[in-house]
């Protein structure tokens, strides 16, 4: 828009509003207004006469070419996976040799019918679409008309405005006057405009609607005929067809089910092709360090029983990740353990790698003591120290870990040292072995 029609849509906005919303007086023309009505309506279907001849001279060279596809990708499954091992097939160098014949012979077909029906698919693009081209644009044309009268309605409608606005002022001064007098020469010049254009279209449309009617009666009728060419040439083209793969003799039911055959109950019978599984119970996973050690969990507040403890003075415990394939042998003297009477005790598998040269000194480290209760069986009187006998690496959150020297706060204890007891070093609270410290 340049400059000169901006000013022009400015001033003309204020009234474009009151006519939008039916305010104020506004120049009504009944004729012309059922003019502009079919001329929209002869623009829409033109723009849809297009479209559709368009659309149909894409869907028969659509139509061909994915026959042409689609053979292909028949004679593609028809043809093994070579050097594959998962395809049994895949030392035939052709697995259904007369359906690739078929398949070949049938493209070849289709794109001799794709040829022959080359002229007359160029006759609607020349006859149908060429023509609804050339009519949008007449009616492009036309639509520049009808912009202009309705400026002119916007501008005519305007002045009359104001001047009747002047005009129905009682006292009216010199300024007035001067104001009176230019109104009324905008108003006749706006009349003018307007009259022209609203009287060249209320002649000139009807004329265009009856050209339009002249215009569309052969294309239709070139595009019934060229209709008749496409479909008569493809029936006649198909109905000649004579490929040895298929048996025409039957009907295409019959055809159908001779070709397949039992494939459907083969294929159904296969396992993956079933979304659910219908095979039995999964059997519980097995421990991959044998089935005769333990693993379940014994409660909810239970810790895992140590790979291979089979004795029945104490419970089991889980083992770390330090686990080796010969367990220590059970625990089997309930009294406290002493350092030097290494025959009675060996060093409880599930204490860690890391223990220090110390600890190797005093012998072995006695076996962890049996699960912990729920609730400790003794509350120390007075705060008392233990101090570490060995190392000891936590096993599950909640446990305490320690090396050979620390001194330990003892928060609780058990009533024997082979029993969980629960302490304090650096900070930290958790549990510990009682037979892994020694009360000082």
């Amino acid at each position: 828009m340049s400059l000169k029609g901006f000013q022009k849509a400015a001033v003309r906005a204020p009234q474009t509003f009151k006519q939008r919303f039916n305010i104020g007086e506004h120049t009504k023309d009944a004729v012309y207004i059922d003019s502009e009505r079919r001329f929209n309506e002869l623009e829409t279907e033109t723009k849809k006469l297009h479209d559709e001849a368009k659309k149909y001279f894409d869907a028969i060279n659509g139509m061909l070419n994915h026959q042409i596809e689609f053979s292909k990708a028949i004679a593609e499954i028809y043809k093994p996976i070579s050097g594959r091992v998962s395809d049994p097939d895949s030392i035939i160098p052709e697995g259904n040799p007369e359906g690739i014949q078929a398949c070949e012979e049938y493209e070849g077909i289709v794109r001799e019918l794709q040829a022959t029906l080359a002229p007359e698919l160029e006759m609607i693009q020349a006859r149908v679409i060429g023509p609804a081209d050339e009519l949008m644009t007449v009616i492009k044309v036309a639509q520049k008309s009808l912009v202009k009268r309705q400026h002119k309605q916007l501008d005519y409608d305007r002045h009359r405005a104001s001047l009747k606005k002047i005009q129905d002022k009682k006292d009216k001064s010199l300024k007035d006057e001067k104001a009176l007098y230019k109104a009324e020469n905008d108003v006749e010049q706006a009349t003018q405009d307007f009259n022209y254009f609203n009287d060249l279209l209320k002649e000139e449309l009807p004329k265009l609607f009856q050209l339009e009617r002249e215009f569309i009666r052969p294309l239709f009728q070139s595009f019934y005929y060229m209709q008749l060419n496409v479909f008569y040439t493809l029936h006649e083209k198909m109905q000649s067809i004579d490929i040895g793969y298929f048996n025409l003799t039957l009907d295409i039911e019959e055809a159908f089910e001779a070709k397949r055959g039992d494939i459907r109950e083969q294929t159904e019978n296969l396992s993956i092709v079933k979304f659910k599984a219908t095979g039995v119970k999964k059997p519980p996973p097995q421990s991959k360090y044998g089935a005769g050690r333990g693993t379940a969990l014994e409660g909810p507040t239970s810790r895992l029983a140590i790979e291979g403890r089979k004795s029945s003075d104490a419970p089991t415990r889980r083992s770390t990740q330090d686990f080796v394939e010969n367990p220590p042998p059970p625990y089997s003297n309930p009294t406290s353990p002493t350092l030097n009477d290494s025959s009675s005790m060996t060093r409880a598998n599930s204490t860690g790698s890391s223990w220090g040269q110390a600890a190797k000194a005093k012998g072995a480290a006695p076996p962890p003591p049996k699960p912990k209760p729920s609730r400790l069986s003794g509350v120390p009187a007075a705060t008392e120290r233990a101090e570490a006998l060995y190392d000891y690496e936590a096993q599950a959150a909640g446990d305490l870990s320690f090396t050979t020297g620390d001194v330990i706060e003892i928060v609780e204890k058990g009533a024997t040292e082979n029993e969980w007891w629960t302490g304090k070093l650096m900070g930290k609270q958790g549990q510990f072995p009682g037979n892994y410290v020694r009360v000082i």
